[in-house]
């Protein structure tokens, strides 16, 4: 079985010689040794060849003669949920669907991230008493990173 802590000081020993805010998101090591490696960035995206450098570092490291693998470097793709905290502050200013642990639903701007958890901020209409036409009503929702369950980026294309 590939050495999972080796994998991860190999990605990092590139990603810090990159150094340009790149971080592990997700890595995925199956029984038939195929390793799937995805690296985000704090600023920006993540190019072709940050993934191929973070790829060959690992390639170049490891013995194929003592175990064969397969290895896929990739970026963390939009469609999939925020995995790790890192990944929230650079999507300040975009729409989030999240999934609470109590499986509420919300959907707002992520208005704020720090290292405790996030800020949503949710709009809706509102009939006020007294008033004929509804209001706006704007509300911020911090929540917790031990409360979310999933977190989406809602991708528009407005």
């Amino acid at each position: 079985m590939l050495d999972r802590a080796h994998i991860i000081e190999l990605a990092e020993e590139r990603i810090a010689e990159i150094d340009k805010g790149l971080f592990i998101v997700d890595l995925h090591i199956s029984e038939a040794n195929v390793i799937s490696l995805e690296i985000d960035s704090e600023i920006g995206s993540v190019s072709i060849n940050d993934c191929v450098r973070v790829s060959r570092n690992i390639e170049h490291n490891l013995d194929r003669e003592e175990q064969d693998f397969e290895l896929s470097v990739s970026s963390a793709g939009l469609d999939k949920p925020l995995r790790v905290t890192r990944q929230y502050p650079k999507n300040i200013g975009r729409e989030l669907k999240v999934k609470t642990e109590s499986d509420d639903k919300i959907e707002g701007l992520l208005t704020a991230a720090d290292e405790e958890g996030i800020v949503l901020q949710i709009s809706r209409k509102e009939k006020i008493e007294g008033k004929k036409k509804k209001e706006l009503i704007v509300e911020d929702i911090p929540l917790k990173y031990a409360q979310i369950k999933e977190a989406k980026v809602v991708i528009s294309f407005k």
